[in-house]
């Protein structure tokens, strides 16, 4: 498989939701495969909040490949021996792309608190113009789950004719209560944080150190990422054997599993980007700027395949059923395909079992 990894600089300015623009700005991203001579044969991956653009295949040296090497590769269910696969950093992360730590031109300094805020409509505009310098003006498909699937979702509502396949995965038409109360604690354990400094932080510090409250809000993340069968299987009540039941700060095995993932998670992913993506996650919502989420869904004119997670403890598949209710409602379910897959290991199955996702997307693919 061939993997390409570009960051492209933009010297045009990207006008976004709020008013604010980012000018100029950067957006790294990977591709693997060969585009064809018609440019037919691109599937965009959009990926996750703490995602990036690394989505499959193995660097040299490194043990873990990309985030869903499960399911791209030559030969797999995105086969790149046939379609061009790109997945961009979205902008606002920590991962290549413009964000709060990137330099603010002409000042020549972190962004950090002055960065505006960004939506998922301003992550998709910005792959868009991607896209574009690329000549690339339609695609085969559109694939993400979790706040990738907002982005698909969005593709499909903004840009009816860019693609005519968008598959959306454990994702939601508009950021639930529930999903904005785990970021909210996510969110507090970083501001409050002494170490976070009101977004003047060390970087190098946070490089070495970690900081607290970021991994502290991961560890609220991962709790709403599994769910409690997942937990009962990998955990039980399994108590860390070196640890005393007895001494205070004696952990159980769920407890160290919070802890490891926590603060290393801590070390690499930055703490504003955290805020800032997590505040376009709670932003998102098809129906704003319209009537209706009917009259946003009116617009879609490409074929969604919708998959939830039975028990999906982030993004309730009630969420994604409602999806396919809309459309039936505005006499398009002819344009949408539903299947619950049934997976006990919670909102994060899509990266974790991805053989139960794989006959669905191939179905979606042909």
């Amino acid at each position: 498989m061939k993997i390409t990894t570009v960051t492209k600089h933009f010297k045009t300015p990207l006008y976004l939701e709020s008013g604010r623009i980012l000018e100029p700005y950067d957006i790294a991203y990977e591709t693997y495969g060969e585009l064809n001579k018609d440019k037919s044969n691109v599937i965009v991956i959009c990926h996750a909040l703490t995602g990036s653009y690394h989505a499959a295949g193995l660097y040299e040296g490194d043990r873990k490949p990309g985030w869903w090497n499960d399911l791209i590769g030559d030969g797999k269910c995105i086969d790149t021996t046939k379609y061009f696969v790109i997945c961009a950093n979205v902008i606002g992360s920590c991962f290549g792309s413009t964000g709060p730590m990137s330099l603010k031109y002409p000042l020549n300094e972190p962004y950090r608190l002055r960065f505006p805020v960004i939506t998922i409509s301003d992550m998709v505009k910005a792959q868009i113009s991607l896209l574009d310098s690329l000549g690339i003006y339609e695609v085969y498909a559109v694939i993400g789950g979790s706040m990738g699937g907002m982005q698909a979702l969005c593709y499909a509502i903004e840009y009816p004719h860019f693609t005519k396949r968008n598959i959306i995965i454990a994702s939601t038409y508009a950021t639930q209560p529930w999903a904005i109360a785990f970021n909210k604690v996510a969110r507090e354990a970083i501001i409050k944080d002494p170490k976070f400094d009101s977004g003047m932080y060390d970087v190098k510090d946070i490089k070495e150190n970690g900081l607290n409250g970021l991994a502290i809000g991961r560890m609220s993340g991962h709790i709403s990422y599994l769910s409690e069968n997942s937990m009962q299987k990998k955990f039980g009540r399994n108590y860390v054997e070196t640890e005393g039941l007895y001494e205070l700060f004696g952990r159980f095995q769920v407890e160290r599993y919070l802890d490891y993932n926590g603060y290393n998670f801590s070390k690499y992913f930055d703490p504003l980007s955290y805020l800032y993506i997590t505040k376009a996650i709670n932003i998102f919502d098809a129906s704003r700027n319209y009537d209706s989420l009917e009259d946003s869904f009116s617009n879609i004119k490409s074929h969604l395949t919708l998959l939830s997670v039975k028990s999906d403890q982030l993004f309730f598949k009630e969420e994604m059923e409602q999806i396919q209710k809309s459309m039936k409602k505005i006499n398009k379910g002819n344009l949408v395909d539903y299947h619950c897959i049934d997976s006990d290991y919670g909102h994060d199955a899509f990266l974790v079992e991805v053989e139960k996702f794989v006959p669905y997307i191939s179905e979606a693919l042909k």
